[in-house]
């Protein structure tokens, strides 16, 4: 691997985006910033740090980033989100791979760990938070049009990368609120999209499941009133989901 591009796509993160393409600077051989029409000043700053900044009109979550791949000079790439950044940790990893001759067929995880109004979460299932973010764009893509994910058109060899992808998108319990159960409701019309039926059983048991797995499993407990929270809100994003499915059945 002798090359990396960082692709990045945005609306209105003129509060996050600095610290993101700062924090991937030491590797980067280029970074591309896809903006979907931000109306803050995200254009001035990714301008004024020197990255590749193109306006692009919304695509949808998988081919918006598909877009910014192949906007790529090279076929290497690190696909980061605007409220994330690379740890220094993370950062010395990815640097060392640059010297070393890379498969294309390999593939490149690291434990992204979530910020929540200030605390690092290690548990409530939030950690680790494994993503895939380092790859050759010639044998995969983005898919998915609620939480994307990376298909790959052959079988890959998986590395675990030491340091952690640092997220910081909960400012505050209206940021998390809002954001569980927006993906909750877009995974209710996704259910009917596919024709999912009323799931009356589901609807009930799953957000019990949800909470435990996340409270007791995943020892949230140990977060405590921060903890309960985050599991208790979870759950309640669980049975939202089945509640949007029910309605517009």
């Amino acid at each position: 691997m002798q090359k990396i591009s960082v692709t990045i796509i945005t609306f209105n993160e003129e509060k996050k985006i600095r610290q993101c393409i700062n924090s991937v600077k030491t590797f980067a051989d280029e970074i591309i910033v896809v903006d979907s029409n931000s109306t803050d000043s995200t254009e001035s700053i990714c301008k004024e740090l020197g990255v590749n900044f193109i306006k692009q009109n919304w695509l949808g979550y998988s081919e918006q980033k598909n877009f910014a791949n192949k906007l790529a000079n090279n076929d290497w790439i690190f696909s980061i989100d605007a409220d994330e950044m690379v740890s220094e940790k993370l950062s010395n990893s990815i640097l060392k791979l640059k010297n070393e001759d890379t498969d294309i067929d390999t593939i490149f995880t690291m434990n992204r760990l979530t910020n929540y109004c200030g605390k690092w979460m290690y548990h409530c299932g939030m950690y680790p938070d494994r993503k895939t973010r380092l790859w050759n764009r010639t044998i995969g893509k983005w898919e998915g049009s609620i939480h994307e994910t990376l298909k790959f058109s052959c079988k890959t060899k998986n590395v675990l990368l030491n340091g952690d992808l640092l997220h910081y998108s909960f400012d505050t319990t209206e940021d998390f609120e809002r954001q569980i159960f927006k993906f909750a409701e877009m995974r209710g019309h996704y259910y009917h999209e596919k024709g999912h039926k009323n799931a009356f059983l589901l609807s009930v048991l799953s957000p019990f499941h949800i909470f435990f797995r996340n409270y007791i499993l995943k020892l949230g407990f140990l977060d405590g009133k921060t903890g309960w929270y985050i599991c208790m809100t979870t759950a309640k994003a669980t049975n939202f989901k089945y509640k949007v499915l029910k309605n517009l059945n």
